[in-house]
């Protein structure tokens, strides 16, 4: 340079600008290639079972022959989603579309989804630069003395308008390990909705099977009243012909009053059952839709599909809630085990500083500065280093809870198969005591009436038929239930729903 010759200030200030700027810059590069790898475990989706049978015993092809139906075992076959169809009902499709459309615990589970959502959107910020402004008028007074001048103090206005651009630079991977976290959270809300969602159409099902054996006990009940009714007019009239003893008498109205003590609970069970469907439907009780089904209506699934044992564990809501939650807590090991190490941020501000809004574009009243600033955690007391080990504890916590949840979806779904197979059992029996019981009772009032026999000896049949109708209609709602225990047991097929349409396409 000659001499005297001066670099002008502002040419001067704009090179020191333009080398820091590209010093930042390199930096920023650097960083970025650091930021390649992240801490902590990547998480590894856990293998399902390798056993190819839920049952000690290979699954039967079907079970034995009940009130003349078979129920098929199909492995492999394809679990349909709206699964309570097969029971061909339509009263009992419309209750579960009512429950499907107002009930709040389901409302609850897809805002809770809703909710984990948009966590996760906004968790996704930290992989942008974070921008802002800032605007201050103030009208001070200052003391030059505190700065140890001797000049009188004096009152003035100060303008500043500036701003800032930062960005965090994820060298260790915390912020990645967080949103990997929230990603997990939403999986977990997902399936937690899809288990409400089974769980409500499950219970609605059951409620109605239930109420409409109760409402048949009923009136198997009412039925057997009125005949012992009929039979006590006729046995007072013999009574008072001299040709059968009082205590035919006693024993007929003992009898009755018995089988009357049974309605009121009954009816008490059919009450529940309607008070239970109001609240599944999400209403009061006035306002329930209260199905008129019949269970001899209701139609019995006989194809029953069963998922593969390996298929199991991707398609049951619980289980796949459980691993939404082992992922989360491997998340956490990565972000406690960033927090550990230093967390390195980029940041620059550019403004200007007068005495009044006009003088701001002024050269000399413009401020800027850019740089990294790194956070290094050098004595926490234990308290990162503890809180791995805890996230590390919280991980081993929810593989243990994962293999639980295994562990009990497998023991359901082979409880509900062998359930169906002694369902099947128990209702041939009870046809079988039905039909032997009616016989007997049909036998013993013709050698009554022929005066063989005496009423005691028909009193114990018709206590034997009418036991055997209730054990019969229990059995057949009891076949019905465990039907729905085996859809709910193998997820229900909510996989297997038809995906909406997306609404960006065009039709």
């Amino acid at each position: 340079m000659p001499p005297g010759r001066q670099i002008p200030v502002r040419a001067y200030a704009m090179s020191v600008f333009r080398s820091s700027f590209c010093q930042s810059a390199c930096l920023l590069v650097i960083l970025a290639m650091l930021a390649a790898c992240a801490v902590g475990p990547n998480f590894v989706r856990p293998s399902p079972p390798a056993e190819g049978r839920y049952t000690v015993e290979p699954l039967v092809a079907a079970t034995v022959e009940a009130d003349n139906q078979t129920q098929r075992f199909i492995p492999g076959a394809a679990l349909t989603a709206d699964w309570w169809r097969l029971f061909r009902s339509a009263q009992l499709d419309a209750v579960v579309g009512q429950a499907l459309a107002n009930n709040p615990t389901l409302q609850a589970a897809e805002a809770s989804l809703r909710q984990s959502q948009h966590q996760l959107r906004a968790g996704y910020g930290v992989f942008f630069p974070q921008a802002g402004a800032d605007v201050d008028v103030t009208r001070e007074r200052a003391v030059p003395l505190e700065e140890g001048l001797q000049t009188p103090a004096h009152v003035f206005n100060l303008v500043t308008m500036s701003g800032t651009i930062s960005y965090a630079l994820d060298i260790f991977g915390g912020e990645r390990r967080m949103v990997e976290g929230l990603r997990a959270q939403v999986d977990y809300q997902r399936y937690a909705s899809k288990a409400a969602y089974l769980t409500l159409s499950a219970n609605v099902v059951n409620t109605c099977i239930a109420r409409a054996a109760y409402v048949a006990e009923v009136r198997t009940t009412e039925q057997l009243i009125e005949l012992q009714r009929q039979q006590l007019k006729s046995t007072e009239v013999e009574v008072r012909a001299g040709t059968a003893p009082y205590s035919d008498v006693l024993s007929l109205r003992s009898l009755i009053a018995a089988n009357q003590a049974t309605l009121a609970p009954l009816k008490q069970q059919i009450s529940h059952t309607e008070d239970l469907l109001a609240t599944l439907e999400g209403v009061v009780p006035p306002k329930a839709t209260l199905p008129d089904i019949e269970l001899s209506a209701l139609s019995l699934p006989v194809d029953l599909p069963v998922s593969l044992p390996s298929d199991l564990a991707h398609q049951r809501p619980d289980i796949l809630s459980s691993e939404a939650q082992l992922h989360a807590a491997s998340a956490n090991i990565g972000i406690a085990t960033a927090a550990m190490f230093p967390s390195v941020s980029l940041t620059g501000t550019y403004g200007g500083a007068a005495s009044s809004f006009s003088n701001l574009s002024a050269a000399s009243s413009r401020f800027w500065s850019i740089g990294p600033t790194a956070t290094i955690p050098v004595f926490q007391g234990g308290r990162l280093w503890y809180g791995r080990k805890a996230a590390i504890d919280a991980y081993q916590a929810a593989q243990a809870t994962y293999r639980q949840t295994v562990l009990d979806a497998f023991a359901q779904v082979a409880d509900s198969l062998k359930a169906l197979e002694h369902d099947a059992q128990a209702l041939q029996a009870q046809v079988d005591a039905q039909r032997a019981a009616g016989e007997a009772l049909a036998l013993l009032q013709v050698s009554y009436r022929a005066g063989l026999v005496a009423y005691l000896d028909v009193w114990a049949a018709d206590v034997q038929v009418h036991e055997a109708t209730i054990g019969y209609l229990q059995a057949v709602a009891q076949r019905y239930q465990d039907t729905v225990a085996l859809f709910v047991a193998l997820g229900g097929g909510w996989w297997n729903a038809p995906r909406p349409a997306d609404p960006r396409e065009a039709p």
